[in-house]
């Protein structure tokens, strides 16, 4: 099978400081390709810069954004435009968690969703703009599977979620004709700083086959992308297997 080479691909990833973002990264960057890192925390991006494996750590590049404003986003692009001068990937990944409705302000309402779904738009927008004339592409959102479950006392997140969802699937169906792929990712729990347990908690959760390691996100995410240009990779859920869901 001529599966799709990442040598020299140019890939911006969003939350990438962290977690699944992190994951992300460093097996992409592995993987031979070019990746910015984006990052709202500069102690994080700097510790995923640094920890970086010395293999391919002269791949990574690193850009301090808030992705819940324009300024943010824009930043994002030109440094990509500097550096790159291309995108072939775009993996949206950023988010924040988010409890009840009633548990938040207008203000925090408002920062959350800017956060998981306007700049999942926004970029999304900003990339397919510089795909277009290269007709190739690839835009992966990563969601959550509250998008199904629907989870009590977390309707904020949910419903980011979801939205992120529905975006997905009409954005493949309006960029496909102009060659760029879209992939939308469903984890389960998966061992991040969005869980509120312990790191001793969630250890004994993996043990137990009812968690997920940010690394396994992260291999959807490349098995997505390498695959030949005749074949899209539309959705993959991943569950932890003993998490009922």
């Amino acid at each position: 099978m001529n599966r799709i080479d990442f040598t020299g691909k140019s890939i911006i990833v969003t939350g990438a400081s962290t977690g699944i973002g992190r994951a992300i990264t460093y097996q992409m960057a592995a993987a031979g390709a070019w990746v910015l890192a984006v990052g709202h925390d500069s102690d994080h991006l700097n510790e995923t810069l640094q920890n970086a494996d010395t293999a391919f750590k002269d791949r990574l590049g690193g850009v301090l954004a808030d992705l819940s404003n324009e300024d943010g986003i824009n930043r994002v692009f030109e440094e990509a435009d500097s550096k790159f001068g291309k995108i072939d990937i775009l993996v949206n990944n950023a988010a924040l968690g988010a409890g009840a409705v009633m548990d938040g302000d207008y203000s925090e309402l408002n920062k959350v969703i800017q956060t998981n779904l306007t700049a999942y738009l926004a970029c999304a927008q900003a990339a397919v703009s510089r795909m277009q004339d290269a007709q190739s592409g690839h835009i992966i959102n990563i969601g959550s599977m509250s998008a199904h479950t629907k989870e009590k006392n977390s309707s904020i997140y949910v419903a980011t979620k979801s939205a992120i969802r529905g975006f997905s699937e009409s954005l493949r169906k309006e960029v496909n004709e102009l060659g760029i792929k879209v992939t939308l990712i469903e984890p389960g729990a998966v061992d991040t700083e969005m869980q509120e347990a312990s790191q001793e908690e969630k250890n004994q959760q993996k043990e137990r086959l009812e968690m997920l390691e940010a690394d396994d996100i992260a291999a959807a995410v490349i098995y997505a992308v390498e695959q030949p240009l005749r074949c899209d990779v539309v959705a993959i859920q991943l569950r932890p297997h003993l998490q009922v869901i």
